[in-house]
């Protein structure tokens, strides 16, 4: 039994969908992150960066999207979510992953809350900096399906492809969304369509790019 702490269409996302592809058994502790809920003294006991997601894994609280997804699939390698030991493809799936994390959704935090970086630098310089850097990380990946898709790997599902497809999602009211690069467009229809992304959406009560 896993517990994930999580709050709608935050980084939580990608770990909650992955929990519903392997089909384990879970319980969802929603937080409120208006209300605070994530700097409440409870909460940062189990999270201190109070942040989310927080998955409890064997009784013990662990975090980052991208750690808590490769978790998962190494877990449940029977889904094939991640390429194993000494395969081939494994070293390309720990570039995706640790790109995805370490680039594009640092990135992110930069465009969505530029007044807490730096002090005394322009949030405005700040929000072009990160904007940048998500186009040129959406370069890449656009290059990176066009030649080799139709997901990150190749043709088969990976972890890094929900992490991906949440980050595509952050970026729908950006200037240029990830959805007007042609292939991310298709590659994103792609992730739509299973099945369990239904059920994430309902679960998580969202209807915005859907």
């Amino acid at each position: 039994m896993y517990t994930l702490y999580w709050a709608p269409g935050a980084a939580s996302l990608c770990v909650h969908w992955m929990l519903i592809e392997l089909g384990v058994p879970h319980e969802l502790k929603k937080l409120d992150l208006e209300a605070g809920d994530h700097r409440k003294p409870e909460y940062l006991k189990l999270n201190p960066n109070g942040l989310v997601p927080t998955l409890i894994v064997d009784g013990e609280p662990l975090h980052e999207s991208a750690a808590l997804l490769m978790l998962l699939a190494e877990r449940h390698h029977e889904f094939g979510f991640a390429p194993p030991p000494g395969s081939p493809r494994r070293g390309l799936y720990m570039t995706w992953m640790f790109h995805l994390s370490n680039t594009l959704q640092a990135s992110f935090r930069e465009w969505f809350y530029p007044d807490r970086q730096v002090a005394g630098v322009d949030p405005e310089a700040v929000k072009s900096a990160a904007r940048s850097r998500i186009e040129a990380c959406f370069d890449r990946i656009e290059a990176r399906i066009a030649a080799e898709g139709p997901y990150l790997l190749g043709d088969r599902v990976s972890a890094a492809d929900f992490l991906a497809t949440m980050l595509m999602r952050w970026s729908r009211n950006m200037p240029q969304p990830a959805t007007e690069w042609r292939s991310i467009a298709e590659y994103v229809a792609r992730m739509k369509l299973r099945p369990p992304f239904k059920v994430l959406y309902q679960r998580e009560g969202l209807t915005e790019w859907s």
